[in-house]
């Protein structure tokens, strides 16, 4: 099992910034990646970045050039950067541990709300 604590999201303004953290724990020697998730009412759960443990990354295409993933590899975190953040970035934040056998895990969510 992968435990999950998530941490840093909130309200802000349009234009603001944000930094998420999601701190795994338990059986996490066999990472193939780690990532974000997000979700807002009525709508389905979108990737908004992930990392592999080789360092490749992915984006949304709604959030290319404004979030920014990184890993800590020594402390088994991973941060989301999010920067000139809009209204509708307003959703939960998921952080998701997908492992070497194919099994995924799932953060309790965090809320990220953009006011216009």
């Amino acid at each position: 099992q992968v435990q999950l604590v998530e941490s840093g999201g909130g309200l802000v303004q349009a234009g603001g910034s944000l930094r998420l953290s999601c701190a795994a724990s338990g059986s996490i020697f066999s990472r193939n990646r780690m990532g974000w998730y997000r979700q807002a009412p009525g709508k389905m759960r979108e990737l908004v970045a992930s990392i592999t443990s080789g360092g490749s990354t992915n984006y949304g295409d709604s959030v290319k050039g404004r979030f920014s993933i990184s890993m800590d590899n020594a402390k088994s975190t991973v941060l989301l950067q999010m920067n000139n953040l809009k209204p509708e970035d307003t959703a939960v934040y998921y952080c998701n541990y997908l492992n070497s056998y194919g099994l995924n895990f799932w953060g309790q969510g965090t809320q990220v709300t953009v006011s216009s």
